[in-house]
């Protein structure tokens, strides 16, 4: 049976606030009144005590944002959302649900990325309840669902990416921000849908390898950003001494035998590839001698 929210239409409280407190002032004076009128009317009057004490349990107050689940003797019967004061029938047992925004931070999970490295993962969840009968009757413990279900979704999203960027994967964990959050929103969503519960964001709020392994990583990362440095410099001081021959050559400056080209290209990539400042060396000579 598919259990869905349903709204319940309740009484404005105020109205009948005034009438229970005339009535039960009436009901008051009436002990005194009939104190010697004889057995019959003092058991009328209990008897309408009973049934304004009965009735005083209908009240209820709906804060904002808040649905008030109804049921009776069991039974749904409806969520009065209605802010205020409210009245419904005294047996009806009423349960508040908040309908706010609401976030959950998970702890630092330790759990092995999609190349078997360990790290530690965290998130932030923002969610809300949308339906009531959902939340409340759907599973156990609404809010605890809400905090196992995504830290198990955090958990898987982490075994499907790894870490750090690599040549043979196009979405990373550190460097893919926007598809990672994207995709643990959803998963978290698939989790808690049957709960009744809209996950509005969620996303990585702390993401670093784990402790034994994180020194060799660190020094994986700088490695693989000092070769990338080489090589860009490598590019760069290739193309500025093939530009340079040509335009040698192309105005006539001076007209360079292999042997001389060779050493030229291999002072400028000294020059252009060194990590310190080089030192001119004047030659008085030739290069043959």
């Amino acid at each position: 049976m598919t259990l869905t929210e349903s709204p319940r239409n309740t009484l404005s409280g105020l109205p009948l606030l005034g009438a229970m407190l005339a009535a039960t002032a009436l009901n008051v004076w009436g002990y005194f009144a009939l104190a010697g009128s004889g057995a019959g009317p003092i058991v009328a009057n209990i008897v309408a005590s009973v049934l304004i004490l009965l009735l005083w349990a209908g009240f209820f107050i709906v804060q904002p944002n808040t649905g008030v689940v109804l049921q009776l003797f069991g039974k749904y019967v409806g969520t009065s959302r209605e802010e205020g004061l409210r009245w419904a029938n005294p047996f009806f047992s009423k349960k508040p649900v908040s309908l706010r925004v609401r976030n959950f931070e998970s702890g630092k999970l330790k759990v092995n990325d999609l190349e078997g490295s360990p790290i530690e993962i965290a998130s932030v969840v923002v969610w809300q309840v949308h339906d009531t009968a959902e939340a409340v009757f759907k599973v156990d413990d609404y809010e605890s669902f809400v905090h196992v279900q995504s830290e198990a979704a955090l958990r898987q999203m982490a075994t499907s990416y790894p870490y750090d960027l690599h040549d043979q994967h196009a979405v990373s964990l550190r460097s893919h921000a926007k598809e990672i959050n994207q995709h643990l929103r959803e998963e978290v969503q698939e989790r808690l849908a049957q709960a009744g519960v809209t996950v509005i964001e969620a996303r990585i709020s702390h993401l670093a390898y784990a402790p034994e392994i994180a020194q060799a990583m660190l020094q994986r990362q700088q490695a693989s950003a000092i070769i990338a440095a080489r090589t860009r410099i490598v590019e760069g001081a290739v193309g500025m001494v093939h530009m340079a021959l040509e335009q040698l050559a192309e105005k006539g400056v001076v007209r360079l035998d292999d042997e001389r080209r060779a050493a030229m290209v291999s002072n400028l990539l000294v020059v252009l590839c060194g990590d310190r400042g080089t030192q001119p060396v004047v030659n008085t000579g030739t290069l043959y001698g």
